[in-house]
């Protein structure tokens, strides 16, 4: 067992979570105490009641790390879904921490450096501004779109949308993971040839042809299943606590 408040201290501070900005439905850090003491690590990338009760079944009191928290709509009566996810992760004794933009730009548990690693871009350097942070990173990378497709792919599981705006052959690559498909522009004008995210609107994809950018999208929650899996191992090897991940794809 481990306690809930030195965990949450380490991760507060690894997490930088009080300086970090972020969304104000984020909520970063703990949304969701227990008696005091973990003795499990469960990830998942949202914090929905599917995904509570499954990790709530397990047993045991425990600490479910997500990457999208509770609390996105703001605040709300707690009735219905929401008040079975509270009773049921209250019931087992299960915590519940979450961190956005912070896990994402994190420089090894990130979703982004994780991705990154996985599909081989190298010589990382800031990439796109949200509030004074930069919330993903660019770098080198050489060979073909497809050859790119294929190594995203592999590294998330499943299909990938190709926008091919661009040149055949890739030297440079711009990533943020999660929904930042939208800002097609502002990756075209740092000048990168590829720019991978999760999911964007219909209407980036003939802008990015127009701008001459090759897109890759790989599924927002595919692309964010890294950083809560990099983080529970990382828990559980600090604290000797058994970790899980809870997949709850949706496809998008």
């Amino acid at each position: 067992m481990a306690l809930l408040s030195e965990v949450v201290a380490y991760l507060d501070e690894q997490l930088d979570i009080a300086a970090i900005p972020d969304y104000p439905g984020a909520l970063n850090g703990l949304q969701l105490a227990n008696e005091g003491e973990i003795g499990r690590i469960v990830a998942a990338v949202d914090g929905s009641l599917a995904v509570v009760e499954a990790a709530a079944a397990a047993g045991g009191p425990g600490l479910l790390v997500v990457h999208h928290g509770m609390f996105w709509q703001g605040a709300q009566p707690v009735r219905g879904a929401f008040y079975r996810k509270l009773k049921t992760a209250m019931d087992a004794g299960l915590a519940i921490y979450s961190a956005h933009l912070p896990l994402d730009v994190h420089p090894e548990w990130g979703n982004n450096a994780c991705l990154a690693r996985a599909i081989g871009i190298h010589e990382w350097s800031p990439f796109l501004d949200y509030k004074g942070l930069a919330v993903g990173v660019r770098g080198a990378w050489q060979g073909t779109r497809e050859e790119l497709k294929q190594r995203l792919m592999l590294a998330v599981g499943g299909p990938v949308t190709v926008c091919a705006g661009g040149p055949e052959r890739i030297a440079s690559v711009g990533l943020v993971t999660g929904g930042a498909g939208s800002e097609v522009v502002r990756a075209a004008a740092a000048g990168v040839d590829a720019f991978i995210s999760g999911e964007g609107p219909h209407w980036s994809f003939p802008l990015a042809e127009e701008l001459g950018l090759n897109v890759f999208l790989a599924g927002h929650y595919a692309t964010e299943t890294f950083g809560v899996k990099a983080l529970a191992a990382e828990l559980a090897r600090r604290y000797s606590l058994p970790w899980d991940f809870v997949d709850r794809p949706t496809g998008l």
